[in-house]
């Protein structure tokens, strides 16, 4: 690594230098602890003076193109042009670092159900699921499908339903929550309704049904915001149980024994979409059932309510 005459920025030298692509690229390395400076681990803006003993180790970079795996998939509907499949919860939709293998699309590639011509990063795929949301996942097989798709989505003309279970019973039997969502100011992680560049998210909610200290929710999301459930419904005081980004503090007010207490994963499933068909434009209605993790959970609290009234 060359030495510096001037001060200037270890982002900004790294690209300069050559080390780093891009400024962008930099900072990912240096956050990461990548970089170090007289052996020590500094942050992108640290100034550097020249005489510096700058030590980088290049991260393995994984390829784009994700690989065919031999995975399970449910198939709930196939033409060709589309697919819809039931995603279980703890799989990834496409592969991410920190999750380049066993996703949707390397299952997707290995069956051949979805065209070559399309993306290799992301083929077929024109919305999301959380990992440990489970649910309908809509996928193209083709370009012009996927172009029709994803502006369907753009458009709003696609019409989402999920059940989640929270922790807490809302007042209203039903509503619409209209707080804007950006990043949050702090957590690079989280999304916020207090971001400093929000944008316009609305979920409309009904009560399903009532527990003791917890509701199960039908939800429309009108706007496809990064978290938007999740943000939304914390942000009301009734967050998705069992989720560990908006939820935790909530779920400590659970009973210490139960079947709320032992749910491993966010209690959130994406059980219908309806659309007019990419190609045909005939109206879809597409519905994956609740999973068995869920639906045990709430035949376990319908019990419970039928003993206490028993009682």
């Amino acid at each position: 690594m060359p030495a510096l005459s001037a001060e200037t920025r270890l982002d900004l030298f790294l690209v300069a230098s050559g080390a780093a692509l891009t400024r962008s690229q930099a900072k990912k390395w240096i956050d990461a602890g990548h970089v170090r400076v007289d052996g020590v681990a500094r942050k992108a803006g640290f100034p550097l003076v020249g005489g510096e003993s700058i030590e980088v180790a290049r991260p393995r970079e994984r390829p784009a193109i994700a690989e065919p795996e031999d995975i399970p998939l449910r198939v709930l509907y196939e033409d060709d042009d589309l697919l819809a499949i039931d995603k279980p919860p703890g799989m990834v939709v496409h592969p991410a670092p920190g999750a380049w293998h066993g996703t949707v699309v390397n299952a997707l590639l290995h069956r051949g159900l979805v065209s070559r011509e399309l993306p290799a990063e992301r083929p077929g795929i024109v919305h999301r699921l959380d990992k440990e949301t489970s649910g309908v996942l809509l996928v193209a097989r083709h370009e012009r499908a996927q172009l029709a798709l994803s502006r369907a989505f753009r458009e709003r003309r696609v019409r989402k339903t999920y059940l989640a279970i929270v922790l807490g019973v809302p007042r209203s039997v039903s509503g619409a929550l209209e707080w804007a969502i950006g990043r949050h100011p702090h957590e690079r992680q989280r999304m916020s309704i207090r971001s400093r560049s929000p944008r316009e998210a609305r979920t409309r909610y009904s009560v399903v049904e009532r527990f003791d200290g917890l509701a199960l929710l039908r939800l429309h999301p009108e706007t496809g915001r990064t978290h938007q459930i999740r943000v939304h419904l914390a942000a009301m005081g009734h967050p998705v149980l069992a989720d560990p980004l908006y939820g935790a503090k909530r779920r400590r007010a659970l009973p210490p024994r139960g079947p709320a207490r032992s749910f491993s994963r966010q209690a959130l499933h994406a059980s219908e979409i309806e659309l007019a068909h990419p190609v045909s434009g005939a109206i879809l209605h597409l519905v994956a059932p609740t999973p068995d993790d869920m639906s045990e959970l709430l035949r376990e609290l319908r019990e419970a309510a039928t003993s206490e009234d028993r009682s």
